[in-house]
């Protein structure tokens, strides 16, 4: 039996300093997680890594840390290391943000966690994602590229994300 366990979401504001302090540190491993993909050949486009901690920022910490997060990740590794490339940002920038609208929603009204939530919230922001990828590029082929390539990094999401959410859960603020 899959069981979810009661998640208390923290919904952090603009004017708190605390808001900034998660953000910086989720934007960190939105840096650092997809260097380390990248040290293998297309490992950004297998293992998705730029979305990680945008998920767990969004879940745990609402809209405004889940937002902040979404746009500063892509925004700085294209800055700093020129990944994303300029031609693939704007949909990046999108995925990300909609992943953020989801999984807050997702946590906000269930205030739950299971690996069925988590589930269905990466499978909801690929799926409304690749739709906005495809009228963007207008190509089904690179609006399916994360169903094609991407699966463990889905998986990774999925998995990792509720272990880390699991252990986040005892936070209180």
């Amino acid at each position: 039996m899959i069981r979810s366990i009661v998640f208390r979401p923290l919904t952090t504001r603009f004017t708190e300093i605390r808001t900034y302090l998660f953000v910086t540190l989720f934007v960190t491993g939105n840096l650092l997680l997809p260097q380390l993909c990248h040290l293998v050949p297309g490992g950004g486009k297998v293992w998705l890594p730029i979305y990680f901690f945008t998920l767990l920022a969004s879940y745990k910490f609402g809209l405004r840390a889940g937002l902040l997060t979404a746009l500063c990740s892509p925004l700085l590794n294209h800055l700093l290391f020129e990944m994303p490339s300029a031609e693939v940002l704007p949909v990046l920038l999108v995925k990300s943000s909609l992943l953020a609208v989801i999984a807050a929603q997702v946590s906000a009204r269930t205030r739950q966690l299971s690996i069925l939530l988590i589930a269905a919230v990466v499978v909801g922001y690929k799926l409304t994602g690749g739709v906005a990828e495809w009228a963007m590029t207008g190509s089904w082929q690179a609006a399916l590229r994360d169903f094609t390539l991407g699966v463990p990094g889905i998986f990774f999401q999925i998995v990792a994300g509720w272990l880390a959410l699991r252990w986040m859960a005892a936070y209180e603020g």
